[in-house]
Formats: structure tokens, sequence, C-alpha cells
């Protein structure tokens, strides 16, 4: 495919994407006037956000490897009505359980668009050139997530949070037409197993192990007989995916041979550190903006350009230079050492650092994600069989998910346990009883007397503070992961050598 034909597909792909990141971020900073509004607590925030990255999660890999197996375009337009049908619920939502059930139905959509992508470009793009087109994905990702708060706040300041959902709408009708014009791709015809067990086991285990994360420690006790119970089934029915997985599947959702290649098992792995990192740093900064300094959502939503600033310029920068250079680890190592400082220097922030001085740490925090997360997918596929390439980019995109959305559940009971405590201290000193709920559930700070405010503008300050804490060890063992990695250099085919026939392969010999 020539330039033009490549940005031409990639116009409706970028849409897309577009649409399903705008899907959180847009959401993000509605997410605290959402929770007061239908009387939700901090357990029910944490859900909205973990709801769609639970599905997400786990359907990325059967989206991934239905890729290999059927039209590609018919899939990630399939996604896009899922995606809309799950934004028309949540617009309509009239209470938390409704909003998180559709939130599921989101994720499902959304998964397939974040899996899909990747999966067509590397069908398209040879792995020397698609760090050229990495930085469009950046762009797209950055463009994303700085208007998505900006536009959320003002809808929920203006015309109230249910438009949130309904934005999308629009979007992912331009881009379902976009793909419908110019996405051609040849479809592979033949023989088809879905491997239903396997998927139904890895959706199984993952949700099991979300809920115990999420509600130990407040619905139960951690050593209660229903968390053992929780950890016991998940581990057990993950067990029973894997075994399906290695043995009995024909075409196994994750394919267990994907992981003798040592890139594939490292950057995995490092996906799934790095995961829980981003989405910890994008959940909950809303929370500390909007709780701890007293904003509005549009005024979050503008704090938000510090980090993603980083993240537009240095993922379209190193993208472009890996194309040029064909070199890309050194890229990795040097975002991760960033990753790493930004998430240390964050740290330490509670409701009286300097704006200017959190803006600082943000942007170091976003430099690190845009040089590690797209060039990560790009190792790996540039090691990965065409035939596979569907089911290694999901797995990429699954495991930093499930390193997301365990990291929101893990993260979110930290700052609820720290809130708890910190107000149940607070208010003995101030000689008031605390209530039953009263920590759970969270109230309009701006209707509140100016000490209680204070309080909990302090216990937010203090709890999201600590949850960077909690990810600097995380982000140390990605590094590590990322050292480890060997640099192959990147092919400039889009078949890899031994799929390419013996006479062509002589042939590109003589060239």
């Amino acid at each position: 495919m020539s330039h033009r034909e490549v940005l031409e597909a990639l116009s409706g792909l970028l849409l897309a994407m577009f649409v399903a990141m705008l899907s959180s971020t847009v959401v993000s900073n509605a997410l605290p006037r959402i929770i007061t509004d239908l009387e939700g607590s901090q357990t029910g925030y944490t859900w909205v956000v973990v709801a769609t990255l639970l599905t997400m999660t786990a359907t990325t890999p059967i989206w991934g490897k239905l890729a290999d197996l059927f039209s590609k375009k018919l899939l990630v337009q399939s996604a896009l009505v899922i995606f809309s049908i799950g934004s028309l619920i949540a617009g309509f939502a009239p209470n938390m359980e409704v909003l998180i059930g559709a939130r599921a139905v989101q994720g499902v959509g959304v998964g397939g668009l974040t899996a899909l992508v990747q999966v067509v470009i590397a069908s398209m793009v040879t792995p020397r050139e698609r760090g050229r087109y990495s930085g469009y994905i950046g762009a797209t990702f950055a463009i994303a997530t700085v208007s998505g708060p900006l536009i959320g706040g003002l809808l929920v300041d203006t015309a109230g949070w249910r438009w949130c959902f309904f934005m999308g709408l629009p979007v992912a009708l331009v881009a379902f037409a976009v793909l419908q014009k110019t996405l051609h791709l040849p479809v592979v015809r033949r023989e088809v197993h879905i491997d239903y067990a396997g998927a139904t086991l890895l959706v199984g285990g993952v949700s099991l192990l979300l809920v115990w994360v999420s509600l130990a420690g407040r619905q139960f006790a951690w050593g209660s007989a229903t968390s053992i119970g929780l950890v016991t089934a998940g581990v057990v029915v993950l067990g029973l995916a894997i075994l399906v997985e290695a043995r009995y599947a024909v075409e196994p959702i994750i394919p267990l041979r994907l992981f003798k290649d040592r890139t594939t098992a490292l950057a995995t792995a490092a996906s799934v550190l790095i995961g829980l990192s981003m989405f910890g740093a994008t959940v909950f900064l809303a929370q500390y903006f909007q709780f701890a300094r007293g904003m509005s959502p549009t005024h979050a939503g503008l704090m938000s350009i510090c980090m993603v600033g980083g993240l537009l310029v240095s993922s379209i920068v190193t993208g472009r230079l890996i194309s040029q250079t064909g070199l890309w680890k050194r890229y990795l190592v040097g975002g991760m050492v960033l990753v790493v400082a930004g998430l240390a220097m964050l740290a330490t922030i509670d409701e009286t650092t300097s704006l200017v001085v959190v803006g600082l740490f943000m942007g170091v925090l976003g430099l690190g994600l845009g040089a590690t997360m797209q060039n990560l997918v790009l190792a790996v596929q540039n090691v990965t069989a065409q035939s596979d390439m569907g089911a290694a980019s999901s797995v990429v995109a699954f495991f930093r998910s499930m390193g997301g959305s365990v990291g929101v559940a893990v993260l979110g009971a930290v700052v609820s346990h720290q809130v708890a405590d910190i107000l149940s201290a607070g208010l003995a000193r101030m000689g008031i009883q605390a209530q039953a709920g009263q920590s759970s559930s969270i109230p309009d700070l701006t209707k509140l007397p100016a000490p209680i405010r204070e309080l909990w503008e302090h216990a937010f300050g203090t709890a999201i503070g600590q949850i960077f804490l909690v990810s600097v060890p995380f982000a140390v063992l990605a590094f590590v992961c990322v050292l480890l990695i060997k640099e192959v250099p990147l092919r400039t085919t889009v078949l890899r050598a031994d799929e390419i026939a013996p006479e062509a392969t002589a042939e590109l010999q003589d060239r």
C-alpha cells in the first residue's frame, strides 16, 4: 500500500480509536459529579471504571483471535456498534447499577477497538515503517485524552453528565462510515475453530479476582471465607483456562507458544506493570484535582494537558526516530526511567502542593508513557508471524488492560481505606462521632462546612499521593523487564522471513 492509501485507511481506524479513548477520558472528570447525583460511594466510583476495564480486558484477546479468523473490517465495525449500544444505556442510566452494567457493555466494544486497530495496522505496514504511523496513534491518544476531560467538564457544567455518553455516538457513526469506504483488506478463508471454553474460563477467572480485589476489606474481611473462596475460585478457573489453552483448544484465544519468545514474554510482563501505573494516574488524578483541590470538572480537564502533552511529544518523536534508525530499545529504557521518576515525584503530592509542581511531575510521567506503550507493541509485532499477529497484538493489550483493571481496583481500595481512616481520625479530633457509612459515600464538598471540607480535601490529597508511592515498585519491575528484552532489528516486510516463499526470499536477497 502507498503512503496515501495507508493514511486513508488509517483515518477510519484513528476515528475508531479516538471514540474508544474518548469513552474513558470524557467520563473521568464527570465521575465525581455522577457519583454525587446517583448517590454512589467510593466503591461505586471504582467500579464505574473497573467495569469497563474488566470487559475490555477479558474480551481483548478474543477480538484479537477473531481477527486472525474473520474479516478485520467487519470486526472493527461490530465493536463500534457494541460500544454505541453501551453508550446509549449509560446515558439513560437511572442508578449506579445500570450505569456500571452499561459501562461493562461499552468495555466489550472498547476491547475490540483497542485490539483491532493495532492488528489492522500491522497487516498494512512493515515494522520498520510502523513507527512512522505510531506517531499518529500517539497523537490520537493524546488528543482524545486532552479534549476528553475538557469536553466532559464543559458538558457536566452546562448540559449535564449524561451527554458525556451521548457525545461519542456521532463520532462512532462517522468512524463506521469512513471504515466502510476506505478499509479494504483481504480475508483469508480457512477452517475456523472458536475457543468458547477458553474464552469463558478466561473471562470468569479474571472477573472473580477483580471482584475480590475491589470488595475485600469493605464488603468482607481480607481473611474471611468469602475472600478465600473468591481467590481460590479465580485461581482454579484461570488454571483450567491455561489447561484448555495448552492442550485442548484447536485455535486457543491466547496461544501459549507465543510466550516461548523472550521479547513477547518480557514485553507482556512489562505491559501488565505499566498498565497499573497508567490507569492509576489517569483515573485518580481526576479525583485529586476535584476533591483535594476543589476544581471544577473543566479546570481538572485543563490540568490533564500537562501529562498528555508529554505523552504526545514523546510518542511522535520516538516513533519517527525508530522508523529512521530501526533501533527501539533505547527509547523503551529511557521511557521507563521517566515513568519511574514521574511516579516517584507524584508520590510526594498532597492538597497543598503547588499546581505548577504537580503539572511538572505529570509531564515527566507523560513523556515516559509515550515512549513505552506503543513501542512495546511494536517490539512484539516485529518478532511475530503475520498468522499470529491478531493474537500477539491483543495479548499485549490484554495484559496491559489487566494490569490497569487490577491497578484501578487495588488503588481504589487503597484510596478508600486511606480516606476513611483520615476522616475518622480527623472527625474524632473535632469531637464529632463518625456515622456508619459516612466515609464510604462521597458528599458534595461545596455544601460542607469549611472545617469538614478541608478534612475531606486533606484525606484525598494524602490518599492519592499514597497510591503513586504504591505504584513505584511495579514501575521498577517493568523497567527491569525492558532492560532484559533483546533488541531485534525491525524487519522491512509485513511477513516474517519464515512465512515468505523460498523464491520470494531469494528475490529479496538479490535486491
